[in-house]
């Protein structure tokens, strides 16, 4: 309980709804602004101090950094711990609102509070995700030419994706060359962006963030990988016990017990899932042919061998959670990475 009101606030595009709880708990005010800084600061520069509770979106890192800097504690909850709003059988923002002043207002360890990053971290990792958007469109086209070229009886040669559109240009058929062409031009100008966007990411981590020095000892750790956990995580000291990482970016599993019960389930998928692929990515290099000799890899594929039919995606889920791991003790401890620790 708080002595204080608390400000339930639901963010919209354009619109958010407000509601303003007394120390009673009764409502002392609905209103409606804009989504915009102007209104924010014309409605909220005037009030009180007071608690407000807004959920996690678009706009709730400007939002909650204008909301500190007018006096209010602003608290950014997870939605994923708010199922009285988004699973409400009556959802109405001004409902929605209330909801959160009202468990604001009770206890807001409730609501497992976001902290959002750092703005020159935010625009770092917005690079990286760049990036990826582009890889992504990047592999679509591909596919959607090789399609084409297989309808019409033909195939294509396998290849890179990074040289597809130099490969292929000559063996498109005449009849298709009008609507493939414009494709391979646009894939040619992809692949220069994401050429500019890695050449970024490789003078950021050598200028701006040194400590990826340390994630990359580990065999199938590039800089890419390396920057995006730097990212992600921002500050080695949020958690207490590297083991915590692997449960904050999702590589645990759920948990469903109840008496007896105790099902095996798959993972969670919480945290970030663009750095969790990533993770992914590395552990399938890890325990491919051409991965290096280490006790992660000997760890993996012993785990794969004993696993029956799923026993290899379980072990690549369970070798990308021990990189996460690893990588923040390295990280945090600044030690050198022994391949083979463990060997006899």
């Amino acid at each position: 309980m708080t002595d204080q009101s608390t400000i339930g606030c639901d963010l919209g595009d354009r619109w958010s709804e407000i509601c303003v709880l007394n120390a009673d708990g009764t409502v002392n005010e609905r209103t409606r602004i804009r989504t915009t800084p102007e209104a924010f600061r014309i409605s909220f520069g005037t009030r009180a101090s007071g608690r407000v509770v807004i959920e996690v979106g678009t706009h709730s890192p400007w939002v909650s950094k204008l909301l500190s800097e007018l006096g209010h504690e602003a608290i950014v909850a997870n939605p994923r711990r708010v199922r009285l709003v988004y699973a409400s059988r009556t959802k109405r923002d001004r409902l929605d609102a209330e909801a959160l002043a009202r468990l604001g207002r009770i206890d807001p360890n409730l609501l497992s509070p976001v902290v959002h990053r750092s703005q020159e971290t935010r625009a770092d990792l917005a690079i990286i995700r760049a990036r990826d958007e582009l890889v992504r469109v990047r592999s679509k086209l591909v596919n959607h030419v090789r399609g084409v070229i297989k309808s019409a009886g033909e195939r294509l040669p396998r290849c890179e994706a990074t040289s597809f559109h130099r490969r292929v240009r000559g063996l498109i058929p005449d009849s298709l060359q009008p609507a493939l062409l414009p494709i391979l031009d646009a894939l040619q100008q992809l692949e220069d962006h994401i050429k500019a966007y890695e050449r970024t990411i490789e003078v950021r981590v050598e200028r701006v963030y040194p400590e990826t020095r340390q994630l990359t000892q580990v065999p199938g750790v590039g800089a890419l990988t390396s920057l995006a956990f730097v990212l992600t995580i921002e500050s080695p000291d949020r958690f207490e016990r590297s083991r915590t990482v692997g449960a904050f970016l999702g590589l645990t599993r759920r948990q469903f017990q109840s008496g007896e019960r105790d099902p095996a389930l798959g993972i969670t998928k919480q945290g970030d899932p663009y750095l969790r692929r990533l993770l992914v990515a590395c552990a399938h290099r890890i325990l491919g042919p051409f991965g290096k000799d280490c006790d992660l890899r000997r760890w993996g594929l012993e785990l794969a061998a004993r696993g029956g039919r799923a026993g290899k995606r379980r072990a690549v889920v369970a070798v990308a959670r021990k990189l996460a791991v690893l990588l923040h003790r390295l990280w945090v401890s600044g030690e050198e990475f022994v391949p083979l620790c463990y060997a006899p």
